[in-house]
């Protein structure tokens, strides 16, 4: 009988350590995977959680860094300590299921052109809300795309979906190594936001397709209203935006895309920054655009100012 593949979860923690113990107290509960290895790094937390961690989930590996690199960052320290033939990128505010890691394993196994798997995600608040169902391809003119399923209440609709998709989810999603041997790791300097699509794109242009299969699912803590406005979301929204299709788009896409970015995006934001009286969200918008008139597209610089 053959061995069951390894399977390393790995996934980052910044501040709120009881998250990060919901969750791995669920992985314990489901258990029913034979091959399994737990890594959990916290990004530069204000009070470090790892010394009390350590004496409650001694078969956890924990790694401290000493400052916060981002999610693709805090992800790619975890993928250096991982040694799975299956990398589960997860965030930490999710919940498994019973089935979750073996139906993820399965896909990959059966499927050797497949590179990236996500599960369907529930809402934890709301669990008969769709998160993800998949993703629709992306418009490189635009920069926009849309999340299949999204604020749905889950009849099983889209239950059938065992297949390609636009993109992963960034909350839940399963690599195979030898993609990333391919493709690398993330790109740090996305820092938030947009990291994930950037990276299956890499995966897709190294010849392996990202798929989804609803028969898995995950719940996922992340609140239904999205969360607030700040001006560190809107730079990197932005600045992200433009850097995404600096990457992944094709020159005749990404010409017209700044054009459309700045004769339209630019000023609708601006007029809804005033209506809104959050002005001080104008110079992270122009400092978005900066940032990528200014910077190479792997520039290690992240540009956000208070």
């Amino acid at each position: 009988m053959n061995m069951a593949k390894k399977v390393s979860i790995i996934t980052v923690n910044f501040n709120h350590s009881y998250v990060t113990d919901d969750m791995l107290d669920s992985i314990a509960a489901v258990g029913g995977y034979p091959n399994l290895e737990i890594i959990v790094v916290d990004n530069g937390s204000k009070e470090n959680p790892v010394p009390a961690w350590v004496l409650k989930y001694p078969y956890v590996q924990f790694i401290r860094s000493d400052k916060n690199l981002g999610f693709a960052g805090g992800n790619n320290i975890g993928l250096k300590a991982a040694t799975g033939d299956y990398l589960f990128f997860v965030n930490n505010d999710t919940v498994f299921t019973n089935g979750l890691i073996q139906t993820l394993v399965d896909t990959l196994e059966a499927n050797a052109f497949v590179g990236v798997v996500s599960p369907k995600l529930l809402y934890f608040d709301d669990p008969g809300m769709l998160q993800y169902a998949g993703y629709t391809a992306m418009n490189y003119y635009t920069a926009r795309n849309s999340c299949v399923g999204q604020f749905e209440r889950d009849h099983r609709q889209y239950d059938h979906l065992v297949g390609e998709t636009g993109f992963a989810h960034g909350a839940a999603m399963m690599v195979r190594r030898e993609a990333i041997e391919k493709a690398g790791a993330m790109a740090e300097n996305f820092f938030l936001y947009y990291e994930e699509l950037d990276w299956c794109d890499r995966i897709k242009r190294s010849g392996y397709a990202i798929w989804v299969n609803m028969q898995a699912t995950i719940y996922h803590k992340e609140s239904i209203s999205v969360g607030k406005k700040s001006a560190l979301k809107e730079y990197y929204m932005n600045r992200n935006r433009l850097l995404y299709i600096r990457r992944n788009a094709p020159v005749l896409a990404r010409f017209i895309f700044w054009v459309y970015f700045i004769c339209l995006v630019t000023p609708r934001n601006m007029l809804d920054y005033v209506k809104t009286k959050n002005y001080h969200f104008i110079p992270q918008l122009f400092r978005a655009i900066w940032w990528n008139l200014s910077n190479g597209v792997n520039s290690t610089y992240l540009g956000f100012k208070q």
